[in-house]
């Protein structure tokens, strides 16, 4: 990194930000609604330090979106930038056209112009939206925000919150480190920041009362950084994954992983002491292993003196069933440093290493390096049919594979199966890890399946999977 300044460093510059941790929605019940992705300014890490120039839609992160499951939602996104962009409403299930990728799905939207999302979100569940028109630096910059789908008959709750969690590269002036796709970041781990935010500031502490009984919707938006919070002195309950109602479980040892664009929904029973406090740890890393929050209990008396006697289950959402008679389709993932790629199909020419990083790619996904977004298909689908999506990671490097327009249930990890198979639309891939999905083809058109670590997806790991219409 060209810069080094800690979360340590920055937090003993601050007064010590306290988070409300509620971000007021925007929307109502068939709201049409405006977005403006535009530069602007906010402040990141505390009044000892100058606001931070980002792009934005009005803040980061942009308004929270909430609607009732199966609502129709009409959003006109205005661009305010020098360059284009579109919106990508990361995790639903939704017609093609509206799926925001750029000359795929819909034109980019042109500096000054606008386009109309229009669509009924058939899951309910935590997701989020995005830009993907060079996303590692339109996200990195702080473009996104949260997208809520409520459950008709949600659980009993006392407070439903939403974590937006992100990672900034940051110089030691507050501003956004230059420059965006560096070679390192492109061929290593991505662009890996050193100041971590939760809706959008760096939070010393999350007020909470005892005896309260909190739904908290984790998004992790960093372009790279994967993220293992460890909530001490308190049992956190899964009851979601990627918006996908699971079975309810404890996550072992209390660890909620989440690589880029992963979301969980956890319910908290607030079991601590009036005045106590208790670090939320982020040690998806272990060797640099931090405090990302504390929790903080007022001096209120409990709100209840036992947990609430209420069930947490969530209702299934309409998923696809998929049938005994799955076609297995086979994904090689490959490159970056310390890989064993030595030569790759780009732009329909074999290319050697060397030749492919010079033109700013390092990664490939069976074989080939996408130079476009618009490409031949990796898979055609036929629709309405079911497959085995097979993914080996042979890099050295983790790589959360995220695909649009459908959900996926994964169902074994390295030959085993796995031990609670759930449906997801990313599935986080270790080094020499392979991963075994199925779906159903139900949703027709060319759909971008790719890398969220940002810079790997603009390395060349990205491809099209089309169902058939």
């Amino acid at each position: 990194m060209p810069i080094n300044i800690t979360r340590r460093r920055f937090l003993a510059g601050t007064a010590g930000l306290t988070a409300s941790t509620a971000l007021p929605p925007m929307a109502a019940a068939g709201a049409s609604l405006r977005l403006r992705a535009a530069p602007g300014k906010i402040n990141i890490v505390g009044s000892d330090y100058p606001d931070t120039e980002v792009w934005s839609y009005g803040d980061v992160p942009g308004p929270e979106i909430r609607i009732k499951q199966g609502e129709r939602l009409k959003v006109d996104v205005a661009n305010g930038l020098e360059q284009p962009t579109t919106v990508h409403w990361h995790g639903l299930r939704l017609a093609n056209a509206m799926d925001g990728v750029p000359d795929v799905t819909q034109a980019p939207i042109a500096p000054g112009a606008s386009f109309t999302y229009d669509f009924t979100p058939p899951d309910a569940g935590t997701f989020w939206y995005h830009p993907h028109v060079r996303s590692a630096e339109q996200i990195g910059r702080g473009l996104y925000g949260a997208l809520i789908v409520e459950e008709r008959e949600p659980p009993k709750v006392d407070r439903d919150l939403t974590w937006v969690m992100d990672d900034w590269r940051l110089t030691k002036q507050a501003t956004i480190a230059e420059p965006f796709g560096h070679m390192h970041d492109l061929t290593h781990a991505g662009r890996m920041g050193n100041v971590p935010t939760l809706n959008g500031a760096l939070i010393e502490t999350v007020t909470v009362r005892a005896g309260e009984r909190l739904r908290l919707r984790l998004i992790n938006v960093a372009n790279a950084r994967i993220m293992a919070l460890r909530f001490k002195g308190h049992a956190p309950t899964v009851v979601a994954l990627d918006g996908q109602p699971v079975e309810p479980f404890s996550p072992e040892d209390g660890r909620v992983l989440l690589g880029p664009g992963m979301r969980a929904d956890l319910v908290v029973d607030m079991q601590g002491d009036p005045g106590s406090r208790h670090e939320v740890i982020d040690d998806a890393y272990a060797r640099n292993a931090y405090r990302f929050v504390t929790l903080a209990y007022s001096d209120e008396a409990p709100l209840r003196a036992n947990p609430l006697d209420a069930p947490v289950v969530l209702p299934a959402n309409p998923l696809p069933t998929p049938m005994a008679d799955a076609e297995r389709l086979e994904v090689v993932l490959a490159g970056g440093a310390m890989g064993g790629m030595r030569e790759a199909s780009f732009k329909g020419e074999t290319v050697g290493i060397r030749e492919l990083v010079r033109a700013g790619k390092a990664w490939a996904i069976n074989g080939v390096v996408a130079h476009q977004t618009a490409m031949p298909p990796l898979f055609t689908l036929k629709r309405g049919r079911s497959y085995v999506l097979s993914v080996r990671n042979d890099s050295a490097w983790p790589h959360p594979m995220h695909l649009h327009g459908h959900a996926f249930r994964i169902i074994r990890r390295n030959g085993q199966p796995a031990e609670r198979p759930h449906w997801a639309d990313t599935m986080l891939l270790a080094p020499e890890e392979t991963v075994e999905a199925e779906l159903v083809a139900d949703n027709p058109g060319d759909w971008l399946f790719h890398c969220h670590v940002l810079e790997h997806h603009q390395a060349g790991m990205n491809s099209l999977v089309r169902v058939s219409p």
